[in-house]
């Protein structure tokens, strides 16, 4: 049971390194889809046939899911190893990245209506929120190192 405890403190990075690089995927997605939008008749054509629209909704609602899924498992592994939250700022970043993919996904049904300033409001969350991201998964390394050398 004692290796599982500490093994288990390398299941959140591993899941944010995968996450981060699913956030830029869909950030690919989602320009593919801008660019969708904003075509002419032939080259949206092209366009559909790569589902843009269907693979970023369904790669961004994975990612919400499985960024508050890490973040709550990152916490709990933490208290689990440490009997303690520490409240610094990768746990804030970590918390405020949650609240901004949440608040950017609900935006979603009023983005379906035209609404430009949901549109602007999700994209600014979101890349607001990979920033924060990349400073993340780099402090992350740093905590991971700690942990390491504590081994």
């Amino acid at each position: 049971m004692e290796s599982v405890k500490v093994w288990s403190q390398f299941a959140h990075p591993v899941l944010m390194w995968v996450l981060f690089g699913t956030a830029i995927y869909s950030l690919y997605l989602g320009i593919k889809v801008k660019r969708l939008r904003q075509a002419d008749k032939e080259e949206r054509k092209e366009l559909i046939k790569g589902n843009f629209i269907n693979r970023h909704h369904k790669v961004g609602s994975l990612f919400m899911a499985l960024i508050v899924f890490g973040t709550v498992g990152g916490m709990a592994v933490t208290y689990i190893n440490s009997g303690k939250l520490f409240v610094g700022p990768h746990l804030l970043a970590g918390l405020g990245m949650m609240a901004m993919v949440t608040t950017s996904a609900s935006l979603v049904p009023y983005m379906q209506k035209g609404n430009s300033v949901a549109r602007l409001s999700h994209v600014g969350l979101n890349m607001t929120m990979l920033g924060i991201f990349a400073w993340q998964a780099f402090t992350g390394v740093q905590i991971v190192q700690k942990i390491i050398e504590r081994m």
